[in-house]
C-alpha cells in the first residue's frame, strides 16, 4: 500500500477505481466523515476528536464545520486557527497543504484529482494527482474550486465563485473563472 500512495503523491497515473486498498481507506474516511456530519452540534469534543483521526496534520487551534467531505485524510495538514464553514470537501490524493489564519467559506472544494483526457485510461479508473498548497493569512470565498497542482501564497484574498486553476501570488485579492489577480496588495 505505501507504493500506492508514493504513486499517487508523485503525480503518476494510479488505479483510483478498482484498488482495493484504495477503495478500503475511502470507505473508512468517509464512514468517519458520515459520524462526523451526523453528530448533535453541540457534540465538540467528539467531533474534535474524529476530526482528529480523519485528518493527518492538525494543529491546536482549528474549526471544521460540517458537513465536511476527504477521500483520505491523511494527506491533509492544517495550519493554526484553520477555519472551514459548512459543506468543504477536500479531494485529497495527494497532500493539501493550508498555513496558519486561512478561512475558508461555505461550499468549497479542494481537489487533488485530475482524469486523464484519453479515453481508454480514464475508462480504466485511472487518475494523477497533484498536491495544492495555500499559505498563510489566506481568505477563501464561498463556493470555490481549487485545482490540483495549484499553490496560493501568503496574505491572498480569494473572491467567491472562483475557479483557481493556476497559481496565485502572495499578496494579492483574486477572482473569477478562471481566477486571477485583480489588485495587488502592498
Amino acid at each position: 500500500m505505501e507504493r500506492t500512495r508514493e504513486i499517487m503523491a508523485s503525480g503518476q497515473l494510479y488505479d483510483a477505481n478498482y484498488d482495493p486498498e484504495l477503495i478500503e481507506q475511502r470507505s473508512k474516511c468517509k464512514a468517519l466523515c458520515q459520524e462526523f456530519n451526523t453528530l448533535p452540534y453541540d457534540a465538540a469534543d467528539r467531533k474534535m476528536e474524529l476530526l482528529r483521526r480523519i485528518v493527518g496534520s492538525t494543529p491546536q487551534n482549528f474549526v471544521i464545520e460540517p458537513s465536511f467531505w476527504c477521500d483520505y485524510g491523511y494527506n491533509i495538514a492544517l495550519g493554526e486557527n484553520f477555519y472551514a464553514n459548512h459543506n468543504l470537501v477536500i479531494l485529497d490524493a495527494a497532500p493539501v497543504t493550508f498555513g496558519d489564519n486561512v478561512f475558508i467559506a461555505p461550499n468549497c472544494c479542494f481537489t487533488t484529482a485530475g482524469h486523464p483526457l484519453e479515453v481508454e485510461l480514464r475508462n480504466k479508473g485511472l487518475e494523477y494527482a497533484r498536491p495544492i498548497t495555500v499559505g498563510n493569512n489566506v481568505w477563501i470565498g464561498a463556493g470555490v474550486t481549487v485545482l490540483p497542482g495549484v499553490t496560493i501564497g501568503d496574505n491572498v484574498t480569494i473572491g467567491a465563485g472562483s475557479l483557481v486553476n493556476r497559481d496565485i501570488p502572495a499578496g494579492c485579492v483574486a477572482v473569477g473563472v478562471p481566477c486571477r489577480v485583480i489588485r495587488q496588495e502592498s
